[in-house]
């Protein structure tokens, strides 16, 4: 599968790449492409059934989209990089350190679990999605990625990549999530971790991102202020600056 990619930054950078979150693109990312492109070799793409990759009928697996990923890396002949993803993103990340450990270097986990039950509410979301679209979903999707002090614009931007998912592609990453259980695999995760969760997220709070920090060895947790889900776009600054501070050789 070809999926739709970009790469910014030096070509003698060490690689990272950046997965987003359910009913993103990779211009979720926007904010902080200055900021890790100075020190990174960042790439971005969209996951099967969002932007301009490819929409396979679903249901697809949290292990489809680590194989994608894979399959990305083949083709840009990486062999090793560090990852950082957020909510179904991060899964993916989850599921790519355990399962293919040589290549990731170092690992972000932003605003996620390795279980979202319960499975019939993401069943559910499928349904509504395939029937509706996507814009059933909008408004209590955007009030979850965000706190009401995030700016308007912001949102707006937001929605519009949010709605303009193909309605097939999301419902197909719900049915995953219905599925979802890496639990058994965290003490398999090698890769040195840093857990990122929004003070104020309803998805993966605070005290689930400590859960998951402790289940992976020598794994470290923050938490970001003032933000819900979508913790790199409303408090960009902060939000790069934990990821640097990972990633960076000072910090290993």
């Amino acid at each position: 599968m070809n999926l739709h990619h970009r790469v910014d930054g030096p070509s003698t950078a060490p690689p990272l790449m950046l997965c987003n979150s359910l009913g993103a693109t990779l211009e979720m990312w926007d904010p902080q492409v200055s900021g890790l492109t100075a020190q990174f070799r960042l790439v971005r793409y969209d996951r099967r059934g969002h932007g301009r990759s490819p929409v396979p009928p679903g249901p697809y697996s949290i292990e489809d989209l680590g194989r994608d990923a894979l399959a990305l890396l083949d083709d840009l002949g990486l062999e090793r990089v560090s990852f950082c993803g957020l909510s179904i993103g991060g899964m993916t990340g989850m599921w790519l350190a355990s399962e293919a450990p040589d290549r990731i270097d170092r690992l972000v986990l932003c605003s996620t679990a390795p279980q979202l039950p319960p499975r019939e509410q993401w069943l559910e979301r499928a349904a509504t999605v395939r029937a509706e679209g996507v814009s059933a979903v909008a408004d209590a999707t955007l009030a979850r990625w965000f706190t009401p002090l995030a700016p308007a614009s912001l949102v707006e931007t937001f929605r519009a990549m949010l709605v303009g998912t193909p309605a097939e592609g999301y419902a197909a990453c719900c049915e995953a999530l219905a599925e979802l259980d890496l639990r058994d695999r965290l003490a398999a995760i090698e890769a040195p971790t840093l857990v990122v969760t929004g003070d104020g997220d309803p998805t993966a709070p605070p005290e689930a991102g400590a859960q998951l920090a402790a289940a992976i060895s020598g794994a470290s947790h923050v938490t970001i202020a003032a933000a819900r889900h979508l913790t790199n776009a409303e408090q960009p600054a902060t939000f790069t600056q934990h990821v640097l501070a990972h990633l960076t050789e000072e910090n290993r």
